[in-house]
């Protein structure tokens, strides 16, 4: 009777155990969208805002680090003045940030 008794409580403790791990693994990801991922899709999303709101005139940095002027916007890409009468053409994904921005 008393080994019934250890092998039903061993079996409760081996559930509770489960739950903790369970309850234990949400909590990290919590903590990990609330201090990594979420922080990172706001970037992303301000970043996609300024991209879509060049203006001719404008002064940018591309992600290989190109300062310029934008002479003129499209859709996909933006020709960008770096030098007196030096224009390039720059996909909009490699425009990173406005120079006055630290």
């Amino acid at each position: 009777m008393n080994n019934i008794f250890i092998a039903m409580q061993a079996a409760t403790a081996q559930q509770g155990s489960s739950w903790s791990m369970i309850i234990m693994m949400v909590l990290i990801f919590v903590v990990m969208w609330l201090f990594m991922i979420r922080p990172q899709q706001k970037q992303q999303k301000e970043l996609n805002k300024f991209r879509e709101s060049l203006t001719k005139g404008q002064k940018i940095v591309t992600a290989g680090g190109i300062y310029g002027t934008v002479k003129e916007v499209k859709e996909h890409y933006v020709l960008m003045e770096v030098d007196s009468n030096c224009t390039i053409r720059v996909d909009k994904s490699a425009i990173m940030r406005d120079p006055s921005d630290k």
